[in-house]
């Protein structure tokens, strides 16, 4: 009986081993275990919601880095939104109506503010609906590994799939920068009309900058920013200034180095800064490379 009882027990261990084993290659199979960068979607989850007659102020995923905001009537009046950071820095977006807007938590863990303003007249604008909360990230990096308005992408943005392609065989970070630093810096050239063109609120339609092979220095942040993201490398999107022009720019996150301001390569000895706007325009010249190697000619504002 006991080797009865015995043989039933192994029975019942190898069938629920075997079990597991299933279960884990149709997970495999489904690609569920896969470490394949993917593409990051906000969602207005509608879990902590502030609304009115006009305005919806989406914070259910405030743990995740990200606040959405939708005014949702049809108007032709100019629409703005405000986050009161932390640290008291504020971002100012403008927001178009009916459409959902996703502004990152950029500043990291603290109390925020979300204000949505309707304009009045000239430069004068109202309160359409504000909200307050206390963001707890799960993860720091968290803000900067997905889509918000200044670099907005899916899965089938051109140079998402391009970066895709690019770092199929390669899983280290910092040669996934290397890669789409090196096919950004060849296939776009700089557009000077466009840079002296430009209008104030101009954000970069990424499909757009990839089909004209040109853009300015947010174009080029934009675009590295989206495929970096979409390949699991924590990109911040800087804006501020570059000596006295108003410049953008990226900074990326190395699991080993932290966060590296400005840097994108390593050239053996030390991190060197390789600002893609720059280095493109000037086909990479010494000069150039000096300027851009000296930190203190870059003066950081805003993190998208």
């Amino acid at each position: 009986m006991a080797q009865g009882r015995k043989g039933d027990f192994m029975g019942k261990r190898i069938k629920r081993m075997t079990a597991l084993i299933l279960v884990f290659c149709l997970i495999f199979l489904a690609g569920g275990m896969s470490t394949e960068a993917k593409v990051i979607t906000p969602k207005a989850s509608g879990k902590s919601v502030q609304e009115n007659s006009q305005v919806v102020i989406d914070y259910s995923n405030i743990t995740e880095g990200y606040v959405m905001v939708k005014y949702k009537k049809s108007t032709k009046v100019k629409l703005k939104a405000q986050v009161k950071c932390p640290t008291g820095v504020t971002y100012t977006y403008n927001i178009k109506p009916k459409k959902w807007a996703t502004f990152p938590l950029s500043e990291g863990n603290g109390d925020y503010k979300v204000t949505v303003y309707t304009n009045v007249s000239g430069n004068s604008y109202a309160t359409a609906a504000s909200q307050s909360f206390n963001a707890k990230l799960k993860d720091a990096q968290s803000p900067f590994l997905m889509s918000n308005q200044f670099v907005n992408y899916t899965s089938s943005t051109k140079c998402v799939k391009k970066a895709k392609s690019l770092c199929k065989n390669t899983s280290k970070e910092m040669k996934k920068v290397e890669k789409i630093y090196n096919w950004t810096i060849d296939y776009f050239k700089y557009d000077k009309k466009k840079a002296k063109n430009v209008e104030s609120g101009y954000l970069p339609n990424l499909d757009s900058v990839y089909k004209s092979k040109k853009g300015i220095c947010f174009d080029y942040a934009a675009t590295m920013t989206a495929m970096l993201r979409s390949q699991g490398v924590p990109t911040k999107l800087v804006i501020g200034y570059a000596g006295s022009a108003y410049h953008a720019w990226i900074s990326v996150y190395s699991e080993k180095e932290g966060w590296i301001d400005n840097v994108i390569y390593f050239d053996g000895e030390k991190w060197n800064r390789m600002d893609p706007t720059f280095a493109s325009s000037s086909n990479s010249s010494s000069s150039i490379m000096k300027y851009i190697g000296d930190g203190s000619n870059y003066k950081a504002k805003y993190a998208y």
